[in-house]
């Protein structure tokens, strides 16, 4: 398992200085190299590789100077991130998804990482951060770091510095085979989730409430004269407010993450696609302050960690479909403007993404019970536990007056 520890930098005066000149010198190398690329395509009308790049490289070294003052894997990974660029440009090609999107120059300021693929950093022995060319940095290393450090990229957000370690570990919680308590969970806009257990999470909205500081903010920025002090000072508050606002979102993401890891033995979601879902413009931009995607990965690097079973299953219709065990009604004609319905084949009333939610919670007991042998849905030690894992579901069995289920999971 690959996991990542990120850790805020303290560089001084100088370390800074010769920070910033690295990224700057990278940025021209990258810039350089995809002028290399698209002038041998023209001449030769062949693609230049990065095997080949790399010996370009290294005979520039010999004879520009102020490259030898960069740490060798350092210039490499630039070249690493050229090649990248161009092959998710191809792959946009091929799979004719929108533009393809042409790899550009950086613009000064928009190359803002350095990476150490292998060697070339380390920590030492009074927990500073040593880097081949640059120093020993001040680290607060602020929780200790389980496994073996593969990478080391060090990057620069807004006005702040931060190192983020790469590291291959093998979790020591085992995996959880038997399931006492599984949820479903349906994410929406309205509200951040629904749960298969009837609670609902309230969706924050992070964006929406910091909109009109950040109007002002954008407001006295436009205001400022172009390459004024002024401006690069009014620049970086829009920019710290949009930072806040991202760290909100993750704060509230990871703690909620959490929670729902700790209390289940087994999470289902829906499998969404979210770059499709974005491109509707009435609900692009609740998705995005929403932060649906992060929050999924954020839960199934969780569950791998802790053992736990995160299943993503197809959304397919788990909105329109009654959750009722046995009844499987499904409401075509529905829209978003429904958000209560009454089943016509059982009688049931819903909230939609409730029920969504038990819908999600039923698929992810279907797929444990016929695809997953090496699970097992075990008992449920109490009727407490029950009450409180599937309300939703207990209420709408009830609801048409029959029996109690009995106490198994599922």
């Amino acid at each position: 398992m690959i996991k990542t520890y990120k850790y805020r930098l303290y560089p001084t005066r100088k370390q800074t200085e010769k920070l910033e000149w690295t990224l700057e010198t990278c940025r021209i190398l990258y810039n350089s190299a995809l002028v290399d690329r698209n002038r041998h395509y023209e001449e030769t009308d062949k693609g230049l590789s990065r095997i080949d790049q790399q010996k370009i490289l290294v005979r520039d070294k010999k004879n520009i100077e102020y490259l030898m003052n960069i740490h060798s894997q350092v210039l490499q990974d630039v070249l690493f991130r050229v090649e990248k660029a161009y092959k998710a440009f191809f792959r946009r090609i091929k799979e004719k998804n929108g533009k393809a999107g042409y790899p550009r120059f950086k613009q000064t300021g928009r190359y803002d990482s350095i990476t150490y693929t292998q060697s070339g950093f380390g920590i030492d022995d009074v927990g500073k951060l040593s880097l081949s060319k640059i120093g020993h940095i001040k680290l607060k290393l602020h929780r200790s770091i389980n496994g073996i450090i593969k990478t080391c990229n060090v990057k620069k957000e807004i006005d702040k510095w931060y190192v983020c370690f790469s590291v291959e570990y093998t979790p020591v919680t085992k995996k959880q085979t038997v399931i006492r308590k599984h949820v479903g969970i349906d994410v929406g806009i309205k509200s951040f989730a629904a749960l298969s257990s009837g609670k609902v999470i309230k969706n924050p909205k992070h964006l929406i409430q910091a909109e009109e500081r950040l109007i002002k903010k954008q407001r006295r920025l436009s205001n400022k004269k172009k390459g004024s002090n002024n401006r690069k000072k009014a620049r970086l508050s829009v920019a710290k407010a949009h930072k806040r606002v991202s760290n909100q979102r993750k704060d509230f993401q990871h703690k909620l993450s959490r929670k729902i890891i700790s209390n289940y033995d087994a999470v289902g979601v829906e499998d969404l696609r979210i770059k499709n879902m974005v491109k509707n413009h009435c609900l692009a931009k609740s998705i995005s302050d929403a932060g649906w995607g992060q929050f999924l990965s954020f839960m199934a690097y969780k569950a791998e960690e802790a053992g736990i079973l995160f299943l993503r299953v197809n959304p397919r219709n788990t909105s329109k479909a009654c959750s009722v065990p046995g009844c499987g009604y499904i409401y075509k004609d529905m829209t978003l403007s429904v958000r209560e319905w009454t089943c016509p084949s059982c009688g049931t009333t819903h909230e939609r993404d409730v029920n969504a939610a038990a819908e999600i919670d039923n698929i992810l007991v279907r797929k444990i019970r016929q695809e997953l042998p090496e699970y097992t849905l075990g008992e449920i030690s109490s009727m407490d536990d029950i009450v409180s894992s599937n309300t939703y579901a207990l209420k709408s069995i009830l609801s048409k007056n029959q029996e109690a289920p009995s106490v198994r999971a599922g």
